[in-house]
Protein backbone atom coordinates (compact mmCIF):
# COMPACT_ATOMS: atom_id res chain seq x y z
CA UNK A 1 0.00 0.00 0.00
CA UNK A 2 1.27 3.47 -0.82
CA UNK A 3 0.08 5.69 2.02
CA UNK A 4 1.39 9.15 2.64
CA UNK A 5 2.91 10.16 5.94
CA UNK A 6 -0.13 12.33 6.64
CA UNK A 7 -2.44 9.35 6.20
CA UNK A 8 -0.29 7.19 8.44
CA UNK A 9 -0.66 9.77 11.18
CA UNK A 10 -4.44 9.74 11.05
CA UNK A 11 -6.14 8.75 14.29
CA UNK A 12 -7.93 5.62 13.13
CA UNK A 13 -5.64 2.77 12.15
CA UNK A 14 -6.31 -0.53 10.42
CA UNK A 15 -5.75 -3.75 12.27
CA UNK A 16 -4.63 -5.80 9.31
CA UNK A 17 -2.01 -5.13 6.68
CA UNK A 18 -3.08 -5.07 3.09
CA UNK A 19 -6.44 -4.09 1.67
CA UNK A 20 -7.82 -5.65 -1.50
CA UNK A 21 -7.51 -2.65 -3.79
CA UNK A 22 -8.75 -2.26 -7.31
CA UNK A 23 -5.91 -2.92 -9.77
CA UNK A 24 -6.47 0.41 -11.46
CA UNK A 25 -7.28 3.82 -10.11
CA UNK A 26 -10.92 4.85 -10.46
CA UNK A 27 -12.29 8.18 -11.63
CA UNK A 28 -15.95 8.93 -10.95
CA UNK A 29 -16.94 11.81 -13.20
CA UNK A 30 -20.00 14.05 -13.59
CA UNK A 31 -21.34 13.24 -10.12
CA UNK A 32 -23.31 15.42 -7.73
CA UNK A 33 -20.90 15.34 -4.79
CA UNK A 34 -22.49 15.46 -1.33
CA UNK A 35 -19.29 15.39 0.67
CA UNK A 36 -20.47 14.47 4.18
CA UNK A 37 -19.86 17.88 5.75
CA UNK A 38 -23.35 19.26 5.22
CA UNK A 39 -22.12 21.54 2.42
CA UNK A 40 -24.29 21.99 -0.67
CA UNK A 41 -23.97 19.41 -3.41
CA UNK A 42 -21.60 20.31 -6.23
CA UNK A 43 -20.94 18.74 -9.59
CA UNK A 44 -17.47 17.33 -10.01
CA UNK A 45 -15.18 14.35 -10.25
CA UNK A 46 -13.54 12.15 -7.63
CA UNK A 47 -10.39 10.16 -8.28
CA UNK A 48 -9.48 7.16 -6.15
CA UNK A 49 -6.13 5.36 -5.99
CA UNK A 50 -4.82 2.73 -3.58
CA UNK A 51 -8.05 2.81 -1.60
CA UNK A 52 -7.96 6.54 -0.85
CA UNK A 53 -9.37 9.67 -2.40
CA UNK A 54 -6.58 11.52 -4.21
CA UNK A 55 -8.52 14.32 -5.89
CA UNK A 56 -11.95 15.98 -5.62
CA UNK A 57 -13.39 18.52 -8.05
CA UNK A 58 -11.71 19.12 -11.40
CA UNK A 59 -9.94 15.80 -11.64
CA UNK A 60 -9.15 14.55 -15.11
CA UNK A 61 -8.93 10.76 -15.29
CA UNK A 62 -5.44 9.43 -15.80
CA UNK A 63 -4.62 7.02 -18.60
CA UNK A 64 -5.63 3.53 -17.51
CA UNK A 65 -8.18 4.70 -14.93
CA UNK A 66 -11.48 2.90 -14.57
CA UNK A 67 -13.92 5.68 -15.45
CA UNK A 68 -17.41 5.71 -13.95
CA UNK A 69 -19.88 8.23 -15.40
CA UNK A 70 -21.90 9.49 -12.44
CA UNK A 71 -24.55 10.95 -14.78
CA UNK A 72 -25.48 13.55 -12.19
CA UNK A 73 -26.29 10.98 -9.52
CA UNK A 74 -25.35 11.65 -5.89
CA UNK A 75 -21.90 10.55 -4.79
CA UNK A 76 -21.57 10.43 -0.99
CA UNK A 77 -19.20 8.92 1.56
CA UNK A 78 -20.14 5.38 2.48
CA UNK A 79 -22.74 5.43 5.24
CA UNK A 80 -21.63 4.62 8.80
CA UNK A 81 -23.98 2.60 11.02
CA UNK A 82 -23.05 3.54 14.59
CA UNK A 83 -25.30 0.99 16.29
CA UNK A 84 -25.38 -2.28 14.43
CA UNK A 85 -25.57 -6.01 14.94
CA UNK A 86 -24.45 -6.85 11.40
CA UNK A 87 -21.60 -8.87 12.88
CA UNK A 88 -24.14 -11.56 13.67
CA UNK A 89 -24.32 -13.99 10.74
CA UNK A 90 -21.41 -12.27 8.94
CA UNK A 91 -19.41 -15.51 8.99
CA UNK A 92 -22.12 -17.13 6.88
CA UNK A 93 -23.03 -13.97 4.97
CA UNK A 94 -19.75 -12.13 4.41
CA UNK A 95 -21.30 -10.13 1.56
CA UNK A 96 -23.29 -8.23 4.24
CA UNK A 97 -25.95 -7.50 1.63
CA UNK A 98 -28.32 -6.02 4.22
CA UNK A 99 -25.78 -3.24 4.78
CA UNK A 100 -24.24 -2.60 1.36
CA UNK A 101 -27.57 -2.59 -0.49
CA UNK A 102 -28.37 0.74 1.17
CA UNK A 103 -24.87 2.22 0.96
CA UNK A 104 -23.52 1.27 4.39
CA UNK A 105 -19.77 0.62 4.31
CA UNK A 106 -18.83 0.71 8.02
CA UNK A 107 -20.70 -0.70 11.00
CA UNK A 108 -20.03 -0.33 14.71
CA UNK A 109 -20.75 -3.44 16.77
CA UNK A 110 -20.29 -4.62 20.35
CA UNK A 111 -23.43 -2.68 21.21
CA UNK A 112 -26.00 -3.08 24.00
CA UNK A 113 -23.26 -4.33 26.34
CA UNK A 114 -22.67 -7.41 24.17
CA UNK A 115 -19.34 -7.88 22.41
CA UNK A 116 -16.73 -10.46 21.59
CA UNK A 117 -14.31 -11.06 24.48
CA UNK A 118 -11.49 -10.90 23.81
CA UNK A 119 -12.14 -8.64 20.85
CA UNK A 120 -9.25 -10.31 19.05
CA UNK A 121 -11.47 -13.34 18.42
CA UNK A 122 -13.78 -11.26 16.25
CA UNK A 123 -10.99 -9.21 14.71
CA UNK A 124 -9.05 -12.35 13.74
CA UNK A 125 -12.15 -13.90 12.21
CA UNK A 126 -12.45 -10.92 9.87
CA UNK A 127 -8.86 -11.51 8.80
CA UNK A 128 -9.48 -15.13 7.81
CA UNK A 129 -13.01 -14.53 6.57
CA UNK A 130 -13.20 -10.86 5.49
CA UNK A 131 -16.43 -9.07 4.69
CA UNK A 132 -17.51 -6.46 2.19
CA UNK A 133 -17.78 -3.88 4.99
CA UNK A 134 -15.60 -2.41 7.72
CA UNK A 135 -16.16 -3.19 11.40
CA UNK A 136 -15.34 -1.29 14.57
CA UNK A 137 -16.32 -2.51 18.02
CA UNK A 138 -17.01 -1.37 21.54
CA UNK A 139 -16.32 -3.70 24.47
CA UNK A 140 -19.58 -4.83 26.06
CA UNK A 141 -20.22 -4.21 29.74
CA UNK A 142 -22.66 -7.14 29.88
CA UNK A 143 -20.12 -9.50 28.35
CA UNK A 144 -17.45 -8.36 30.81
CA UNK A 145 -19.85 -8.64 33.74
CA UNK A 146 -20.89 -12.15 32.73
CA UNK A 147 -17.24 -13.21 32.40
CA UNK A 148 -16.52 -12.09 35.96
CA UNK A 149 -19.77 -12.92 37.77
CA UNK A 150 -21.02 -15.92 35.84
CA UNK A 151 -24.53 -17.07 36.75
CA UNK A 152 -24.43 -15.14 40.03
CA UNK A 153 -25.07 -11.76 38.41
CA UNK A 154 -28.41 -10.71 39.89
CA UNK A 155 -26.80 -8.43 42.44
CA UNK A 156 -24.36 -5.56 42.82
CA UNK A 157 -20.75 -6.46 42.04
CA UNK A 158 -18.17 -6.45 44.80
CA UNK A 159 -15.14 -4.14 44.63
CA UNK A 160 -12.98 -7.16 43.77
CA UNK A 161 -15.31 -8.09 40.90
CA UNK A 162 -15.34 -4.53 39.59
CA UNK A 163 -11.53 -4.57 39.64
CA UNK A 164 -11.58 -7.73 37.49
CA UNK A 165 -14.03 -6.06 35.10
CA UNK A 166 -11.77 -3.03 34.87
CA UNK A 167 -8.89 -5.27 33.84
CA UNK A 168 -10.97 -6.85 31.08
CA UNK A 169 -12.11 -3.45 29.79
CA UNK A 170 -8.51 -2.25 29.83
CA UNK A 171 -7.45 -5.28 27.80
CA UNK A 172 -10.16 -4.62 25.22
CA UNK A 173 -9.19 -0.95 24.98
CA UNK A 174 -5.61 -2.01 24.25
CA UNK A 175 -6.94 -4.27 21.50
CA UNK A 176 -8.67 -1.33 19.83
CA UNK A 177 -12.17 -1.05 21.30
CA UNK A 178 -13.83 2.30 20.64
CA UNK A 179 -14.96 2.41 24.25
CA UNK A 180 -17.51 0.84 26.58
CA UNK A 181 -21.05 -0.11 25.60
CA UNK A 182 -23.83 -0.93 28.04
CA UNK A 183 -27.20 -2.63 27.80
CA UNK A 184 -28.66 -1.53 31.11
CA UNK A 185 -32.15 -2.81 30.32
CA UNK A 186 -30.84 -6.34 29.75
CA UNK A 187 -29.39 -9.11 31.87
CA UNK A 188 -26.78 -8.96 33.33
CA UNK A 189 -26.28 -5.18 33.01
CA UNK A 190 -29.66 -4.37 34.53
CA UNK A 191 -28.32 -5.41 37.95
CA UNK A 192 -25.25 -3.17 37.85
CA UNK A 193 -24.96 -0.09 40.00
CA UNK A 194 -24.37 3.38 38.65
CA UNK A 195 -20.97 3.33 40.40
CA UNK A 196 -19.93 0.13 38.61
CA UNK A 197 -20.67 1.64 35.21
CA UNK A 198 -18.81 4.84 36.03
CA UNK A 199 -15.76 2.86 37.20
CA UNK A 200 -15.59 0.98 33.90
CA UNK A 201 -16.28 4.14 31.90
CA UNK A 202 -13.27 5.75 33.54
CA UNK A 203 -11.10 2.93 32.22
CA UNK A 204 -12.38 3.61 28.70
CA UNK A 205 -11.75 7.32 29.21
CA UNK A 206 -8.16 6.62 30.29
CA UNK A 207 -7.52 5.28 26.79
CA UNK A 208 -9.32 8.07 24.96
CA UNK A 209 -12.42 5.93 24.55
CA UNK A 210 -16.12 6.65 24.46
CA UNK A 211 -19.32 5.43 26.12
CA UNK A 212 -22.46 4.29 24.30
CA UNK A 213 -25.57 3.00 26.04
CA UNK A 214 -28.83 1.21 25.64
CA UNK A 215 -30.14 3.03 28.69
CA UNK A 216 -31.85 1.54 31.75
CA UNK A 217 -35.22 2.70 30.45
CA UNK A 218 -36.60 4.01 27.18
CA UNK A 219 -40.11 4.42 28.56
CA UNK A 220 -41.25 4.81 32.18
CA UNK A 221 -37.92 6.02 33.60
CA UNK A 222 -36.70 7.72 30.44
CA UNK A 223 -35.75 11.00 32.13
CA UNK A 224 -33.77 9.28 34.87
CA UNK A 225 -32.03 7.06 32.33
CA UNK A 226 -30.92 10.07 30.29
CA UNK A 227 -29.72 11.72 33.49
CA UNK A 228 -27.56 8.69 34.21
CA UNK A 229 -25.88 8.88 30.80
CA UNK A 230 -25.24 12.59 31.33
CA UNK A 231 -23.76 11.92 34.77
CA UNK A 232 -21.47 9.21 33.36
CA UNK A 233 -20.19 11.73 30.84
CA UNK A 234 -19.67 14.27 33.61
CA UNK A 235 -17.89 11.97 36.07
CA UNK A 236 -15.91 9.80 33.67
CA UNK A 237 -15.06 12.77 31.43
CA UNK A 238 -15.63 11.07 28.08
CA UNK A 239 -18.03 11.48 25.13
CA UNK A 240 -21.33 9.68 25.72
CA UNK A 241 -23.91 8.53 23.18
CA UNK A 242 -27.47 7.30 23.66
CA UNK A 243 -28.17 4.26 21.55
CA UNK A 244 -31.30 4.27 19.37
CA UNK A 245 -32.83 7.23 21.18
CA UNK A 246 -36.59 6.83 21.43
CA UNK A 247 -39.69 7.64 23.46
CA UNK A 248 -41.15 4.17 23.86
CA UNK A 249 -44.20 4.90 26.00
CA UNK A 250 -47.59 5.93 24.69
CA UNK A 251 -48.15 8.29 27.62
CA UNK A 252 -45.00 10.25 26.70
CA UNK A 253 -45.56 10.59 22.98
CA UNK A 254 -45.12 14.19 21.89
CA UNK A 255 -42.29 14.88 24.36
CA UNK A 256 -39.43 14.87 21.85
CA UNK A 257 -38.87 18.60 22.30
CA UNK A 258 -38.56 18.09 26.06
CA UNK A 259 -36.00 15.33 25.58
CA UNK A 260 -33.99 17.44 23.15
CA UNK A 261 -34.05 20.39 25.57
CA UNK A 262 -32.57 18.14 28.30
CA UNK A 263 -29.81 16.99 25.96
CA UNK A 264 -29.04 20.53 24.82
CA UNK A 265 -28.83 21.68 28.43
CA UNK A 266 -26.26 18.98 29.15
CA UNK A 267 -24.23 19.98 26.10
CA UNK A 268 -24.31 23.60 27.26
CA UNK A 269 -22.82 22.40 30.54
CA UNK A 270 -19.92 20.82 28.66
CA UNK A 271 -21.13 17.20 28.43
CA UNK A 272 -20.34 15.77 24.99
CA UNK A 273 -23.63 13.87 24.65
CA UNK A 274 -24.93 12.65 21.31
CA UNK A 275 -27.41 10.06 20.02
CA UNK A 276 -28.21 7.74 17.18
CA UNK A 277 -31.74 7.01 15.93
CA UNK A 278 -33.32 4.57 13.49
CA UNK A 279 -36.34 5.62 11.40
CA UNK A 280 -38.98 3.16 12.62
CA UNK A 281 -41.69 3.15 15.29
CA UNK A 282 -41.08 -0.51 16.12
CA UNK A 283 -38.26 -1.66 18.39
CA UNK A 284 -36.86 -5.18 18.53
CA UNK A 285 -35.70 -6.79 21.74
CA UNK A 286 -36.56 -9.61 24.13
CA UNK A 287 -39.98 -10.29 25.67
CA UNK A 288 -38.74 -9.79 29.21
CA UNK A 289 -37.53 -6.24 28.51
CA UNK A 290 -41.10 -5.08 29.21
CA UNK A 291 -40.84 -6.44 32.74
CA UNK A 292 -37.80 -4.71 34.28
CA UNK A 293 -38.26 -6.53 37.60
CA UNK A 294 -38.22 -9.85 35.71
CA UNK A 295 -41.20 -11.04 37.76
CA UNK A 296 -43.18 -13.21 35.36
CA UNK A 297 -46.03 -13.64 37.84
CA UNK A 298 -46.73 -9.92 38.25
CA UNK A 299 -50.04 -9.38 36.44
CA UNK A 300 -50.15 -5.71 37.39
CA UNK A 301 -46.77 -5.06 35.74
CA UNK A 302 -47.84 -7.03 32.67
CA UNK A 303 -51.12 -5.11 32.41
CA UNK A 304 -49.19 -1.85 32.62
CA UNK A 305 -46.75 -2.97 29.91
CA UNK A 306 -49.52 -4.06 27.53
CA UNK A 307 -51.44 -0.82 28.08
CA UNK A 308 -48.75 1.86 28.17
CA UNK A 309 -45.65 0.38 26.51
CA UNK A 310 -46.82 -1.82 23.64
CA UNK A 311 -50.24 -3.18 22.78
CA UNK A 312 -50.68 -6.98 22.49
CA UNK A 313 -51.47 -6.69 18.75
CA UNK A 314 -48.29 -4.63 18.29
CA UNK A 315 -45.96 -7.17 19.93
CA UNK A 316 -44.74 -9.46 17.14
CA UNK A 317 -42.70 -12.54 18.05
CA UNK A 318 -39.37 -12.81 16.19
CA UNK A 319 -37.85 -15.71 18.12
CA UNK A 320 -39.45 -18.16 20.54
CA UNK A 321 -37.42 -21.35 21.18
CA UNK A 322 -40.30 -23.26 22.82
CA UNK A 323 -42.42 -22.94 19.66
CA UNK A 324 -40.95 -21.38 16.53
CA UNK A 325 -44.38 -21.48 14.85
CA UNK A 326 -45.16 -18.35 16.86
CA UNK A 327 -42.67 -16.30 14.86
CA UNK A 328 -44.54 -13.56 13.00
CA UNK A 329 -47.56 -13.78 15.29
CA UNK A 330 -48.54 -11.12 17.80
CA UNK A 331 -49.13 -11.74 21.50
CA UNK A 332 -52.82 -11.08 20.76
CA UNK A 333 -52.76 -13.75 18.02
CA UNK A 334 -51.17 -16.28 20.36
CA UNK A 335 -53.68 -15.47 23.10
CA UNK A 336 -56.51 -16.36 20.71
CA UNK A 337 -54.75 -19.59 19.69
CA UNK A 338 -54.36 -20.56 23.34
CA UNK A 339 -57.80 -19.41 24.39
CA UNK A 340 -56.40 -17.17 27.12
CA UNK A 341 -56.36 -13.45 27.82
CA UNK A 342 -53.50 -11.25 26.60
CA UNK A 343 -51.91 -10.69 30.03
CA UNK A 344 -51.83 -14.38 30.95
CA UNK A 345 -50.44 -15.24 27.54
CA UNK A 346 -47.71 -12.60 27.77
CA UNK A 347 -46.61 -13.83 31.20
CA UNK A 348 -46.73 -17.47 30.12
CA UNK A 349 -44.56 -16.74 27.07
CA UNK A 350 -41.95 -15.14 29.31
CA UNK A 351 -42.02 -18.09 31.71
CA UNK A 352 -41.69 -20.63 28.89
CA UNK A 353 -38.81 -18.76 27.23
CA UNK A 354 -36.97 -18.35 30.54
CA UNK A 355 -37.36 -22.06 31.27
CA UNK A 356 -35.39 -22.88 28.11
CA UNK A 357 -32.77 -20.24 28.93
CA UNK A 358 -32.37 -19.45 25.24
CA UNK A 359 -33.91 -16.02 25.10
CA UNK A 360 -36.81 -14.76 23.04
CA UNK A 361 -37.32 -12.05 20.48
CA UNK A 362 -40.10 -9.57 19.90
CA UNK A 363 -40.81 -6.44 17.88
CA UNK A 364 -42.99 -3.85 19.55
CA UNK A 365 -44.67 -0.74 18.21
CA UNK A 366 -44.06 1.86 20.87
CA UNK A 367 -43.03 5.15 19.22
CA UNK A 368 -44.77 7.86 17.24
CA UNK A 369 -43.61 8.95 13.79
CA UNK A 370 -43.48 12.59 14.86
CA UNK A 371 -41.20 11.86 17.81
CA UNK A 372 -38.92 9.69 15.69
CA UNK A 373 -38.64 12.42 13.05
CA UNK A 374 -37.88 15.09 15.66
CA UNK A 375 -35.24 13.00 17.40
CA UNK A 376 -33.54 12.27 14.07
CA UNK A 377 -33.65 15.98 13.35
CA UNK A 378 -31.76 16.89 16.54
CA UNK A 379 -28.49 18.57 15.60
CA UNK A 380 -26.43 15.90 17.37
CA UNK A 381 -28.27 12.77 16.21
CA UNK A 382 -26.78 10.48 13.60
CA UNK A 383 -28.45 7.54 11.89
CA UNK A 384 -28.19 3.90 12.95
CA UNK A 385 -30.02 0.69 12.09
CA UNK A 386 -29.73 -1.49 15.21
CA UNK A 387 -30.12 -4.16 12.54
CA UNK A 388 -28.72 -7.51 11.52
CA UNK A 389 -27.76 -9.24 8.28
CA UNK A 390 -30.58 -11.74 8.89
CA UNK A 391 -33.39 -9.89 10.61
CA UNK A 392 -37.13 -9.98 11.14
CA UNK A 393 -37.09 -6.17 11.43
CA UNK A 394 -36.78 -4.15 8.19
CA UNK A 395 -34.34 -1.73 9.80
CA UNK A 396 -31.45 -4.09 9.07
CA UNK A 397 -31.87 -3.66 5.31
CA UNK A 398 -33.70 -0.36 5.04
CA UNK A 399 -32.82 2.28 7.65
CA UNK A 400 -30.50 4.51 5.63
CA UNK A 401 -32.52 4.44 2.42
CA UNK A 402 -35.67 5.09 4.47
CA UNK A 403 -34.28 8.27 6.04
CA UNK A 404 -33.77 9.80 2.61
CA UNK A 405 -37.07 8.55 1.17
CA UNK A 406 -39.14 9.51 4.22
CA UNK A 407 -37.53 12.58 5.78
CA UNK A 408 -35.84 14.18 2.76
CA UNK A 409 -38.26 13.48 -0.08
CA UNK A 410 -41.63 12.82 1.54
CA UNK A 411 -41.64 14.99 4.68
CA UNK A 412 -39.06 17.50 3.41
CA UNK A 413 -37.89 17.77 7.02
CA UNK A 414 -34.23 17.99 6.09
CA UNK A 415 -32.05 18.51 3.05
CA UNK A 416 -30.27 15.66 1.34
CA UNK A 417 -26.97 17.20 2.44
CA UNK A 418 -28.06 17.14 6.10
CA UNK A 419 -29.27 13.55 5.90
CA UNK A 420 -25.99 12.43 4.33
CA UNK A 421 -24.04 14.37 6.98
CA UNK A 422 -25.93 12.49 9.71
CA UNK A 423 -25.00 9.20 8.02
CA UNK A 424 -21.35 10.05 7.37
CA UNK A 425 -19.43 13.04 8.72
CA UNK A 426 -21.43 13.36 11.94
CA UNK A 427 -21.49 9.60 12.52
CA UNK A 428 -17.71 9.48 12.03
CA UNK A 429 -17.19 12.30 14.51
CA UNK A 430 -19.39 10.57 17.09
CA UNK A 431 -17.30 7.39 16.79
CA UNK A 432 -13.93 9.15 16.70
CA UNK A 433 -13.18 8.21 13.08
CA UNK A 434 -10.91 10.70 11.34
CA UNK A 435 -10.10 8.95 8.06
CA UNK A 436 -13.61 8.39 6.64
CA UNK A 437 -17.05 10.00 6.52
CA UNK A 438 -16.09 12.77 4.11
CA UNK A 439 -15.23 13.07 0.44
CA UNK A 440 -11.91 14.87 0.67
CA UNK A 441 -8.36 14.27 -0.43
CA UNK A 442 -6.63 11.70 1.77
CA UNK A 443 -9.83 10.09 3.07
CA UNK A 444 -10.56 6.38 2.74
CA UNK A 445 -12.49 5.76 -0.48
CA UNK A 446 -15.64 4.29 1.04
CA UNK A 447 -18.26 5.70 -1.34
CA UNK A 448 -21.85 5.26 -2.50
CA UNK A 449 -23.38 6.42 -5.77
CA UNK A 450 -27.17 6.66 -5.66
CA UNK A 451 -30.18 8.31 -7.26
CA UNK A 452 -31.53 10.78 -4.70
CA UNK A 453 -34.87 10.88 -6.52
CA UNK A 454 -35.35 7.13 -6.43
CA UNK A 455 -33.58 5.75 -3.38
CA UNK A 456 -36.10 4.08 -1.10
CA UNK A 457 -36.35 1.23 1.34
CA UNK A 458 -38.30 -1.85 0.26
CA UNK A 459 -37.77 -3.89 3.43
CA UNK A 460 -41.03 -4.57 5.26
CA UNK A 461 -42.10 -6.68 8.22
CA UNK A 462 -43.40 -9.22 5.72
CA UNK A 463 -40.19 -9.12 3.63
CA UNK A 464 -37.43 -7.66 5.84
CA UNK A 465 -34.61 -8.67 3.51
CA UNK A 466 -35.89 -6.78 0.45
CA UNK A 467 -33.08 -4.58 -0.88
CA UNK A 468 -33.41 -0.85 -1.46
CA UNK A 469 -34.00 0.89 -4.77
CA UNK A 470 -31.77 3.61 -6.11
CA UNK A 471 -28.29 2.55 -4.97
CA UNK A 472 -26.15 2.17 -8.09
CA UNK A 473 -22.69 1.32 -6.77
CA UNK A 474 -20.85 1.04 -3.47
CA UNK A 475 -17.08 1.05 -2.94
CA UNK A 476 -15.06 0.04 0.12
CA UNK A 477 -11.43 1.16 0.02
CA UNK A 478 -11.98 1.97 -3.64
CA UNK A 479 -13.09 -1.57 -4.45
CA UNK A 480 -16.64 -2.02 -5.80
CA UNK A 481 -18.63 -4.27 -3.46
CA UNK A 482 -22.18 -3.64 -4.76
CA UNK A 483 -23.22 -2.98 -8.35
CA UNK A 484 -26.27 -3.63 -10.51
CA UNK A 485 -28.33 -4.67 -7.50
CA UNK A 486 -26.01 -7.36 -6.19
CA UNK A 487 -22.68 -7.90 -4.42
CA UNK A 488 -19.62 -8.01 -6.67
CA UNK A 489 -17.90 -10.77 -4.71
CA UNK A 490 -15.08 -8.54 -3.47
CA UNK A 491 -14.47 -8.43 0.29
CA UNK A 492 -12.12 -5.54 1.13
CA UNK A 493 -13.62 -4.68 4.52
CA UNK A 494 -11.23 -4.00 7.39
CA UNK A 495 -11.24 -3.69 11.18
CA UNK A 496 -11.07 -0.11 12.43
CA UNK A 497 -9.39 0.39 15.78
CA UNK A 498 -9.63 3.26 18.18
CA UNK A 499 -7.32 6.25 18.01
CA UNK A 500 -3.83 5.48 19.23
CA UNK A 501 -4.19 1.69 19.25
CA UNK A 502 -0.90 0.01 18.38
Amino acid sequence: MRISASLMSMAMVLSFGSVAMAQNATSIVNASIVDGTGAKARVGNVRVDNGHIVCVGKCAPNKGDIVINGKGLTLAPGFIDTHSHHDRHVDKRPDALAAINQGVTTVVVGEDGDSALPLATFFDARKTNPSTINFASYVGHGTVRAAVMGADYKRAATPEEIAKMEALVEGAMKEGALGLSTGLEYDPGIYSTHEEVIALSKVAAKYGGRYISHMRSEDVELDAAIDEVIEIGRQAKLPVQISHLKIAMVDKWGQADKVIAKLNKARAEGIDITADVYPYTYWQSSLDVLLPERDFTDRKAAEFALTHLAKPDGLIITNFPPDQSYIGKSVADIAKLRGKDDVTTFLDLNIEAAAMDKGSGVMGRAMSDDDVAKLIGWKYSNICSDGRIIDMHPRGSGSFARVIAWLVRDKKQMSLETAVYKMTGLAAAHMGFTDRGKIAKGMVADLVLFDAKKIKDNATFQNPAAIADGVNEVWVYGTPVFKDGKPTGERPGQIIRRTGTK
